[in-house]
């Protein structure tokens, strides 16, 4: 069972949501799964990411 997606506001300089919005067509995803997919990569190449579970680890503290 996964659990519901955390919902919050992000505010981007406009240059930065265009480009955004350039590269998660050309991706075939929306702004939102295509800025989601980006942190997802980020988080796992630095070491963060439970692997088998897709899920930050419990050691690295956070909020949630």
């Amino acid at each position: 069972m996964s659990m519901p997606k955390k919902q919050f506001a992000l505010r981007l300089d406009p240059k930065l949501y265009t480009a955004l919005e350039k590269w998660a067509i050309d991706e075939f995803r929306s702004v939102n799964a295509h800025i989601e997919f980006l942190l997802r990569e980020s988080v796992r190449k630095a070491g963060r990411l439970n692997k088998d579970k897709e899920t930050v680890t419990p050691d690295e503290g956070g909020d949630g």
